[in-house]
């Protein structure tokens, strides 16, 4: 059973239009996300800034900017797989699911046109202190929890003997497991929620354990993805899909087991209970990861160029790794409250974004879309890749001399030469990088838009 390649069957035609649905919300989530970016951005210009009414709107437009790029893209995108691995069974659940992130996600768009203010900038899910925008965040949360349920109950089974393809739906089971349990995390946090706990550090606590559980799943997710991504470009690595499932399990059994032991024994917002989440993350996050990456890569070392064709996804697959590498790296030289703590998690994240375009670009035949193509395919994942590269090493390089992270402008203090280059680093990979990002947009919504004979079924 080795080398058979590590993929997931296409869905029944109504469970790819449900997949398309997710990947519309994920791939919206990111345009929305970026025009959010240039009202940040007129709204600290000198001249445009006094068009904008609203008080802070800086910050307020920067919260639903995070909330969208992140929270809204990465779990919209776990639908797409969930949905992509699931039976035709409950439709409705999966369609109700989709609408209500929908619809929360509307909301969380609108909030600041609606009135809402008050942002508060915690780690994780940022904040506007109104109901509207719990509203939407509300509702986006109801739509991801049933968005799980389903998934536990509906997606094709892994089976008892294991093969390459259960092996992959095994990885997506685990990662259901991990969601729900950061789901009952918050719920947790919430009803034992310290009555000391206020303004931006009740928010902290009430999203800690959640945001470090969920970032379980979001690994095993990319681990699914590099191994569908190695596959398909031609690297198919050479083990048995028992060896996945059991990396499958290495990956998520440390979380499994030491949430839950976390919120019985510490209460929400000890020093025990707050370290005890952030050690879990540090220490056991990617434990599955390191060897998958090194045979991955050893695999395409000895395998060589990739087909034609496919390509892109070949270039976002050792983005990714190296990505993940060096934000894995970075992690443990943190010490203090720097610029190196936004280098570390840029990194992971970054890294799990571009496995995530790599599956875009692979499963949207599957989906009944163009395949892209072309010179400036191959090249985007390069260009988004290599300007979040520069992104991640210039914050590190600057974080060793400690230029404090959440700051801007001349709050930064910028003083030595070391630090004004490590900071301008950082500045052009970000630059490059939105190229690359708004250059993916452009090649999927092309690839998506359809013929004058419509799309094929």
């Amino acid at each position: 059973m080795l080398n058979q390649g590590f993929s997931l069957e296409t869905p029944e035609r109504r469970a790819r239009h449900l997949t398309t649905g997710w990947l519309l919300l994920a791939l919206g989530s990111l345009v929305i996300g970026g025009l959010f970016t240039l009202l940040i951005v007129m709204s600290r210009t000198p001249g445009i800034q006094d068009i904008f009414p609203w008080v802070d709107f800086f910050h307020t437009a920067l919260v639903v900017h995070v909330d969208l790029t992140v929270l809204v893209w990465f779990l919209s995108f776990a639908g797409v797989f969930w949905s992509f691995n699931s039976t035709e069974n409950c439709l409705a659940c999966g369609w109700g699911a989709l609408s209500l992130c929908i619809a929360g996600t509307a909301v969380i768009t609108l909030a600041p046109f609606l009135g809402a203010g008050g942002p508060l900038m915690n780690n994780y899910v940022p904040v506007l202190q109104d109901p509207i925008f719990f509203v939407g965040l509300g509702l986006f949360g109801l739509g991801f929890t049933t968005l799980v349920l389903r998934g536990l109950f509906f997606s094709h089974p892994a089976g008892s003997a294991i093969s390459s393809t259960g092996a992959l739906r095994f990885g997506l089971l685990t990662a259901l497991l991990l969601a729900l349990l950061a789901v009952l995390a918050l719920v947790a946090s919430w009803y034992d929620m310290p009555d000391s706990a206020q303004g931006k550090a009740y928010y902290e606590l009430l999203f800690w354990g959640a945001g470090h559980t969920i970032q379980f799943t979001h690994v095993q997710l990319m681990l699914v993805a590099w191994l569908w991504l190695a596959s398909t470009s031609g690297a198919v690595p050479n083990l048995h899909p028992r060896v996945v499932a059991i990396l499958f399990t290495v990956g998520a059994l440390p979380a499994l087991l030491m949430t839950p032991y976390i919120y019985l024994a510490y209460d929400v917002g000890s020093a025990h209970h707050i370290l005890g989440l952030t050690w879990l993350m540090q220490y056991a996050g990617g434990l599955a990861a390191l060897p998958l990456a090194l045979i991955i890569v050893l695999t395409i070392i000895r395998v060589g160029r990739a087909p034609d064709g496919v390509r892109a996804e070949r270039a976002a697959l050792l983005f990714s790794i190296l990505l993940f590498g060096v934000g894995g790296i970075i992690g443990f030289l943190i010490s203090g409250s720097n610029v190196t703590i936004p280098a570390h998690y840029h990194g992971s994240i970054v890294a799990v974004t571009l496995a995530y375009m790599g599956i875009t670009y692979h499963i949207l035949p599957k989906l009944g879309f163009r395949k892209p193509a072309g010179k400036l395919v191959n090249l985007q994942p390069i260009i988004y890749g290599s300007g979040q590269l520069m992104h991640v090493l210039g914050l590190a390089w600057s974080g060793g001399y400690g230029v404090q992270r959440k700051t801007a402008g001349a709050e930064q203090g910028l003083k030595s030469i070391q630090e004004i280059v490590g900071m301008g680093v950082m500045g052009l990979g970000g630059m490059i990088a939105i190229i690359g990002g708004i250059l993916f947009l452009v090649i999927i919504f092309k690839a998506m838009w359809p013929r004058k004979h419509g799309y094929q079924e």
